[in-house]
């Protein structure tokens, strides 16, 4: 079995060695975005250069519209090459059925423990005391994005928190803005996802979502939360439903919404635009309230496969996918943090940057709820959120319904 193993060549430009043989290697993935699209472009031309070919399989939607399809064609017996999923739990089911391939000959090969970043990226890899996946980035649901000329052109300050966008709220009506953007119900799931934080605290979030404390889901802390998304339900446009996260984006972006509640992957729409942090748009991680990032991200899967070839290709990529060239390249057009520590971020801009002293205190590093919850739990959350978000549900109804779901929480 052939493990090829990525150097600084990419970087230099100096043409990789060939495989012994060029396979084609399915990857699904659903970053269909502008943004999105140019970092995947970045992935398959790198893996071409090792003598394989990058087969792409795009699938248009959300991880929440994939990862059925995905998981689908795995247990069918119809697997891809390599799939890109959420770190975390999502894989768990696939992994205890012995679905996947064991990636910890090459991790302990090449040191991951050692160069991957805040750690729990990699044990969220981990199943048994084996690595499963490679993790290729941080992303943060933790951000607000604004349209700073939104504010200006309209005599009001720019925002530097929730509160401050709650408040400018009716004068942004006036002018015809739409104070916050938002769409598909994954995107109002992550808006109360973010709040956990931003508006309950660290204590708070971890008190519910990691100890799964019911006493805890009834605080004055936890009630904040969905307080402040009862204000954020006042403030999307009416035509939100079903929006592409990608348009809401856009509509900051040309300024008909002044704010989006967003994952930094926004950034690589701002960057297609030719937008400039910190001239053209702010981000305010934590909402401007709690400057913690949680360690979501995307890794990346590899289904086991009887053909040999198949195989040394999938481990060829899993080592590209973590080399530093790799690192740094897909990360910079992604809008994400690399998961690795030793690599040279001189490029970055003002909100990445920002993310990156963020996590240079490891106090400031969340799990992500994927890494807390269980995918039903998760579930259950988020019919709750976009119930309530669509409908007149008080507050005190929905920390009801919360505190029975985190009694039951696994």
């Amino acid at each position: 079995m052939k493990h090829a193993i990525l150097t600084a060549a990419l970087a230099a430009g100096v043409v990789m060695p060939m495989s012994a043989s060029a396979t084609d290697l399915e990857v699904t993935h659903w970053w269909t975005s502008g943004g999105e699209a140019a970092a995947v472009k970045v992935l398959a031309d790198n893996f071409n250069q090792t003598g394989n070919n990058w087969v792409d399989s795009a699938i248009a939607g959300s991880g929440s519209t994939a990862n059925p399809i995905i998981i689908s064609r795995i247990i069918g017996g119809n697997p891809m090459g390599a799939t890109q999923m959420n770190t975390g739990r999502d894989a768990e089911e696939l992994i205890k059925a012995g679905l996947m391939l064991d990636l910890t000959e090459v991790a302990e090969k090449e040191n991951w423990r050692e160069k991957v970043r805040p750690a729990k990226l990699l044990e969220a890899c981990e199943f048994e005391g084996r690595i499963y996946c490679v993790p290729i980035n941080i992303h943060s649901w933790q951000w607000m994005w604004l349209n700073r000329s939104v504010f200006e052109d309209n005599g009001i300050p720019v925002p530097t928190n929730w509160a401050e966008l709650v408040a400018a709220a009716p004068k942004l009506r006036e002018a015809g803005v739409t104070p916050l953007a938002t769409g598909q119900p994954w995107q109002v799931d992550g808006i109360r996802n973010v709040m956990q934080v931003a508006i309950g605290g660290v204590d708070n979030y971890l008190a519910v979502n990691g100890d799964k404390d019911p006493d805890a889901v009834m605080s004055d802390e936890n009630r904040a939360i969905w307080e402040a998304f009862a204000q954020a339900r006042e403030m999307v446009d009416d035509a939100y439903s079903g929006r592409d996260w990608n348009v809401a984006t856009n509509m900051v972006i040309q300024g008909d919404a002044a704010a989006q509640i967003m994952g930094d992957w926004a950034q690589g729409e701002f960057a297609q635009a030719g937008q400039e942090a910190g001239v053209d748009y702010d981000c305010l991680p934590g909402l401007g309230n709690t400057p913690v990032l949680d360690t979501g991200g995307d890794a990346f899967y590899f289904p086991k496969n009887s053909d040999p070839d198949i195989t040394a290709a999938q481990l060829e990529l899993a080592s590209m996918l973590i080399s530093p060239e790799t690192q740094v390249e897909f990360n910079l057009v992604k809008g994400s943090l690399p998961v690795r520590g030793d690599v040279d971020l001189e490029a970055a801009n003002a909100c990445m940057k920002k993310g990156i002293e963020i996590l240079a205190n490891p106090d400031n590093v969340l799990p992500s709820t994927e890494q807390l919850l269980d995918s039903d739990t998760q579930g259950q959350i988020t019919d709750l959120a976009l119930e309530f978000f669509s409908s007149d549900m008080t507050v005190d109804e929905a920390l009801e319904q919360q505190q029975s779901i985190i009694e039951q929480a696994m």
